[in-house]
């Protein structure tokens, strides 16, 4: 497995939901004069999306070179098919992860953009309209989408770039000239153990070195925790080793809080709180989002340590999923985040242990199974991996 490349004097902005998101992106597009780079699971067919194809569109119409990959399953196959149209009016390269599993059954999960090789995004955010649901798109949140984004300026944007160009290669052609060229560049953008402020390292997990990254990131932050640790995420349905390190690090004194979200899926909904028991005995703080969908995946430990990206706490994102996170470490962007993570603590609703007492047997029993169906199906695709 690669180790964290981290490099200073990197400028990283936080972008909460796709007010600041989306704006901020079609803004670097207009910019562009060479290149763009750019990933989405969901590449949706609304208001909001059709926005940011018109602007890669008008980048394309200048002579940028615009390659857009998406992922088949969670763009669909109907709406892949009717993006590879639209591009190719626009003159952008388009190209579906993974269509019809014949490559396996990684997905392609990542919120990656680079342009010019001069900024980068990198986050939780689909291509789709912050008041809809990203399942339907005939249901209205009430609320904006909870998520968020960063857009970063600085060294950290070659390792980015470098990364999003051997992906988009790998899934096509690749000459000896390319591989070389993007193998110098890799060696001149790597800066490891760099201590200068703003310190950042892109975290991946891609199935081939990288396949534990990601988790053991979380894991190292939790294990040097010293006095918080705040993990929101919507999907909570953690391996082995996720779960002792959270329980560790409560059993210590740290105020462990999992702010999570509820009401997307009722099987998975099921299975997170299935683990819910053994974790507030643990001293675990959970609290659930239901004001609207959270769709986030970030984190702030001890007002230093901050992720922001696309990686659920769930054996697909972990173990099956290709994603992408950026560990950043400073104070700044720690207490910026923090400040988010606690106004959605404020309007959540609080788990506690009294809430399972008195539940009906057939209850606890449908826990049991489900999290037995989920646990055996990771075991299958994983190789038993997904327990760890």
């Amino acid at each position: 497995m690669r180790s964290v490349s981290f490099t200073g004097h990197n400028d990283i902005r936080l972008l909460h939901c796709g007010a600041e998101y989306f704006p901020a992106l079609i803004e670097a597009f207009d910019a562009a004069q060479i290149e763009i780079y750019f990933e989405t699971y969901i590449f949706a067919a609304d208001e909001t999306a059709e926005s940011i194809k018109a602007a890669l569109g008008r980048a394309a119409a200048r002579g940028v070179i615009v390659n857009v990959l998406t992922d088949w399953v969670g763009t669909g196959n109907a709406q892949a098919q009717a993006l590879q149209r639209d591009f190719d009016t626009l003159g952008v390269t388009h190209r579906s992860f993974n269509p019809w599993f014949v490559r396996g059954i990684a997905r392609m999960h990542r919120k990656l953009c680079v342009v010019d090789r001069q900024v980068a995004f990198l986050g939780g955010l689909n291509v789709v309209d912050d008041l809809h649901d990203d399942d339907d798109a005939s249901i209205a949140l009430p609320a904006p989408r909870w998520d968020f984004g960063v857009r970063i300026t600085g060294p950290l944007v070659a390792t980015i770039h470098w990364e999003m160009a051997v992906h988009w290669a790998r899934l096509g052609s690749i000459s000896w000239r390319t591989r070389w060229a993007t193998f110098q560049e890799r060696r001149r953008a790597r800066i490891e153990e760099a201590h200068e402020p703003v310190v950042a390292g892109l975290v991946v997990r891609d199935n081939l070195r990288n396949r534990r990254t990601i988790q053991k990131a979380y894991l190292q932050a939790l294990g040097g925790a010293r006095y918080s640790a705040l993990l929101a995420n919507p999907y909570f349905a953690p391996g082995r080793k996720m779960r002792r390190a959270l329980t560790i690090a409560a059993r210590r004194g740290i105020d462990v809080t999992l702010l999570l979200g509820v009401g997307q899926y009722r099987f998975q909904d099921v299975i997170a709180r299935s683990y819910f028991p053994r974790l507030l005995k643990a001293g675990v703080r959970i609290v659930e989002y239901r004001k609207t969908q959270l769709h986030g995946k970030v984190a702030v430990i001890d007002d230093r340590w901050s992720t922001v990206g696309s990686s659920n706490y769930d054996g697909f994102s972990l173990f099956v999923n290709q994603e992408a996170n950026v560990v950043v470490i400073d104070a700044d962007f720690a207490r910026t985040l923090r400040a988010h993570i606690e106004k959605g603590i404020a309007e959540g609703q609080e788990v506690t242990l009294a809430d399972f007492e008195g539940i009906p047997w057939h209850r606890k029993a449908f826990h049991r199974i489900a999290y037995l169906v989920y646990a055996s199906v990771l075991r299958l695709i994983t190789w038993g991996k997904s327990v760890e």
